[in-house]
């Protein structure tokens, strides 16, 4: 498994280990990829928003087919400006910013920019099946999923499930518990996932690296 701890080495490595990972899994899993410190900020602006009712009701579909969908989607969201100050800004710069560019040199993929919200699931609310890059998201090359949570236990559930292709072509699936810090990558149009309910509520920072639209 594709699966490194990493906020003790550097950036640059961090980077490098995602940039293997693409290439040859199409998906990374980092566990520890953020020092305490800066989890700790991230979390308690997303908690603030949260607790000051910033977040809105997720829904699926585009134009007229959009609409919100409880057997399929259950979470909060608030769309980040990533070019204003604050915390999530800054987070971007220093840590998204070096792996955008290392996938560039590494893999040729042509990234511009980021784009992504903060995530909240109440308890008991899951996202079913689905694959992050709609039709008319084609600029949506590579997906990042980084978790906010404080002493989850796996008790609590909650997983990210990937169903990925093994030798013989059939499907498995893999899990990853929603820790802190953990942060998983990975192609946008390759992967089915779903995020299974927990028993508490699940912060998240989910979002995409993007070619020009």
């Amino acid at each position: 498994m594709n699966d490194t701890p990493v906020f003790r080495q550097s950036l640059e490595d961090t980077a490098a280990a995602i940039a293997d990972g693409l290439a040859v899994d199409g998906f990374h899993v980092c566990r520890d990829f953020l020092s305490p410190a800066v989890l700790a900020d991230l979390r308690t602006r997303l908690r603030l928003w949260w607790e000051e009712g910033e977040l809105r009701r997720a829904a699926i579909g585009r134009g007229e087919k959009r609409k919100i969908d409880d057997d399929i989607r259950g979470d909060y969201v608030r769309w980040i400006d990533t070019d204003s100050n604050g915390v999530f800004a800054e987070f971007f710069a220093a840590h998204y910013e070096p792996i955008r560019l290392a996938l560039n040199r590494e893999l040729q993929l042509g990234l511009w920019d980021y784009e992504g919200h903060v995530t909240v699931y109440p308890p008991g609310r899951f996202y079913a099946r689905h694959i992050d890059r709609f039709t008319d998201a084609a600029h949506r090359k590579v997906s990042c999923i980084l978790y906010l949570n404080e002493d989850w236990l796996p008790a609590e559930g909650g997983e990210l499930r990937l169903y990925l292709p093994d030798v013989d072509g059939y499907e498995q699936s893999q899990d990853v518990l929603p820790e802190g810090g953990t942060l998983v990558t990975f192609l946008s149009d390759r992967f089915p996932h779903e995020v299974l309910p927990a028993t508490r509520e699940r912060f998240s920072l989910t979002g995409w690296f993007c070619t020009r639209r």
